[in-house]
């Protein structure tokens, strides 16, 4: 057997063994992904049939909001499936979660429009989002932790950005495809009646692939070792609120949720943008969209890969400092131009430099908490950062007032989002190779 990664645990893990730990893992989180951003990705169709409105921007912020319940149960999911991951293995967690938020994404598709059932129907889809809030925090919990856990110490920026970079990027991308072809066979109302629906119905993909993926995956080897070598910890989460690790839990989340703001306000927001604000056709946004996705891996994974030379917190410093200036230079451009090909190239800018934020985030949260309360810290850490920059959206739609505000304001809350990442990146501590 090879040895897995150099330093003072080995492993005793196959070559195919790490392999198919980052794959498991970047998929797991693809696919997490790719069922939260259907529902940005149709967020104009949803909104008419569930939240409709007289103001295009207030149905919008509706449909937001309604994403926002999603973030904020995903602290809920952390809590119970970082508990388990911390003390039953990180593999099962990862299995149930990842098959839970299939399940609640396909069900979406079923649900009864405002025009059907009234009332109900909105509340329907809230009760929903709060079922799929849990499985995805759970997500959080396994997969990143099984994944940097199981590859050697100079490969863990680079997986770190390769499997949310990756996960994020192939997400979006399998996303982008399938609004491409619904699009494409569903048009003009009839994707607004049916197209939609079949959007989420391919959520039920989340439950096929984790059973055929995940039946070969190996627990961390780093886990293993804790669990043969050291007492079980009976409450990580009790760990966890002790004046030690509260103190790293807030600056953590600062961090996290400052490019939680800029991810939402560029990646997430840019199909709302592109349709309303400049009235690109879908099979067009849709290829935009898709390079989009092709920029976010690229970005994350090199990023992710270059703290390992920079260390992490000069990486955060260096992508903060770019952000401020540059995400909201690049809506007023966006603003200014009628022109697709500039379009394509600043909405490209705007996905590649928010994400090259993201993409030492996950192996510096892994770093700051010890084995026993890795799967725990991390997912707090991540889901209640995302929970409050994911409030962005929400409050862009708002403050906008119009569709033809909606350029200016995102470029304020750009800034403001790039300035609390900065902020962040300036309180925290460098982590490069602290992995107890």
């Amino acid at each position: 057997m090879a040895v897995a990664f150099e330093g003072a645990r080995p492993t005793g893990l196959s070559n195919t063994s790490v392999a198919t730990a980052v794959v498991a893992s970047t998929l797991g989180w693809s696919l997490d992904f790719f069922d939260l951003l259907i529902l940005l990705y149709v967020a104009p169709a949803v909104g008419k049939a569930f939240f409709p409105s007289d103001s295009p921007t207030l149905s919008i912020a509706a449909v937001y909001a309604s994403f926002a319940v999603t973030l904020f149960m995903r602290p809920v999911g952390s809590a119970l499936f970082g508990n388990y991951a911390d003390r039953h293995g990180r593999r099962g967690a990862m299995i149930a979660a990842v098959i839970g938020v299939g399940l609640a994404t396909a069900a979406f598709g079923l649900l009864p429009t405002l025009a059907q059932v009234g009332v109900a129907a909105p509340l329907l889809f809230l009760l929903l989002r709060l079922v799929q809030g849990v499985f995805v925090g759970g997500v959080v919990a396994s997969t990143h932790t099984i994944g940097t856990e199981s590859v050697a110490p100079r490969w863990r920026g680079l997986m770190s950005g390769f499997i949310n970079g990756g996960g994020v990027g192939l997400g979006a991308l399998f996303a982008s495809t399938a609004f491409f072809v619904t699009s494409s066979i569903f048009t003009g109302d009839a994707f607004d009646s049916w197209g939609w629906r079949v959007m989420f119905f391919a959520g039920i993909l989340n439950s096929v692939f984790g059973v055929a993926i995940f039946g070969a995956l190996e627990e961390s080897p780093i886990w293993r070792e804790m669990d043969r070598t050291q007492p079980k910890s009976r409450a990580p989460l009790r760990m966890l609120c002790s004046a030690q690790h509260a103190a790293v839990l807030g600056s953590n989340i600062m961090l996290i949720a400052g490019s939680g703001v800029c991810y939402y306000l560029t990646s997430g927001y840019m199909p709302t943008f592109l349709k309303l604000v400049k009235e690109v056709p879908n099979s067009t946004a849709s290829l935009m969209l898709i390079g989009g996705s092709i920029a976010t891996i690229i970005a994350q994974t090199s990023a992710g890969h270059l703290s390992e030379t920079v260390g992490r917190r000069r990486m955060f410093l260096i992508v903060g400092g770019i952000n401020v200036i540059v995400l909201p230079a690049c809506y007023l451009l966006l603003e200014r131009t009628s022109d697709v090909g500039m379009i394509a190239v600043y909405s490209l800018t705007l996905a590649f430099l928010a994400n090259a934020a993201i993409g030492p985030a996950m192996v510096f949260l892994n770093e700051r908490f010890p084995t026993a309360v890795r799967a725990s810290g991390t997912s707090l850490s991540w889901n209640l950062g995302f929970a409050l920059g994911g409030l962005a959206p929400t409050f862009v739609s708002l403050a906008s007032g119009s569709v033809e505000r909606l350029p200016m304001t995102l470029a304020a809350f750009c800034a403001a989002g790039a300035l609390i990442y900065l902020v962040g990146a300036l309180v925290v501590p460098e982590t490069k190779g602290n992995f107890s």
